[in-house]
């Protein structure tokens, strides 16, 4: 669970910590709790706490071993501010993270308040973006905790996106959005002005624009297309860090 990612965003997932706690209606089909489940049932060591919290301390510099650079999605099977994993911890993969200068690492929470707290005593070197999840109006309150953690690059992902954003929403000093549909078992549907809405928020506060995915039960056939092409945008400093690792 450590190597190449499907996920469109990404190019790799490191999960030092796995399993995680419901926090909000987004969680309500949590595909890595769904997957936790199965893999539990397949005898695979690393969840034999099926989805409850578990910290593996082997994995904690594994990045270090990847000599290419990479984007790396840390705690994709978990939350990496979880209340539950201590201080220590989290201080320790920061550390990884420091020290794997060339790789970029994306951190996505729905716990941005928990993660303020700590973020005085962590060490946000440009290689670490920090993202929170903003699945419906309900939740646009986590912008407000994210953009005072002083990471260089700040995302949200609006996914699984499941109501229209206000139109009044500040995306002020954040640089990348991910929009995407619910997928797989009891997939919510995402309707399409939703999507086109977040996409002109973007562009009025110059923010990158990454559309994943339409969702439902067969993802793969909904596609990803919106408005004739498909929307990759990146955030501007992505190139500058790559030629920095390189």
């Amino acid at each position: 669970m450590s190597e190449k990612s499907k996920i469109e965003w990404t190019e790799s997932t490191w999960n030092p910590v796995t399993g995680c706690d419901r926090v909000s209606n987004g969680c309500d089909n949590c595909y890595a709790e769904r997957l936790a489940a199965r893999l539990q049932a397949m005898g695979n060591r690393r969840y034999r706490n099926g989805f409850r919290l578990t910290i593996h301390k082997d994995l904690f510099e594994t990045p270090l071993r990847w000599k290419e650079p990479r984007f790396v999605f840390v705690n994709s099977m978990s939350d990496l501010f979880h209340e539950g994993i201590p201080e220590h911890v989290i201080q320790k993969i920061f550390q990884t993270m420091n020290a794997a200068s060339w790789h970029t690492f994306q951190i996505l929470t729905k716990r941005p308040m928990e993660a303020l707290k700590l973020a005085e005593g962590l060490n946000w070197t440009r290689n670490i973006w920090m993202g929170v999840t903003v699945e419906s109006r309900r939740y646009t309150h986590r912008i407000g905790a994210l953009r005072l953690i002083p990471a260089q690059v700040r995302f949200i992902s609006f996914e699984p996106l499941l109501s229209a954003i206000p139109a009044n929403t500040s995306l002020s000093k954040i640089d990348w959005a991910i929009v995407g549909g619910e997928s797989g078992p009891g997939a919510r549907k995402m309707e399409r002005e939703w999507v086109i809405g977040l996409q002109q928020l973007c562009r009025l506060h110059n923010t990158a624009f990454f559309f994943k995915q339409w969702g439902g039960v067969n993802k793969k056939a909904a596609g990803r297309v919106l408005e004739g092409r498909t929307w990759d945008e990146m955030p501007a400093i992505a190139e500058a860090n790559l030629q920095l690792a390189l």
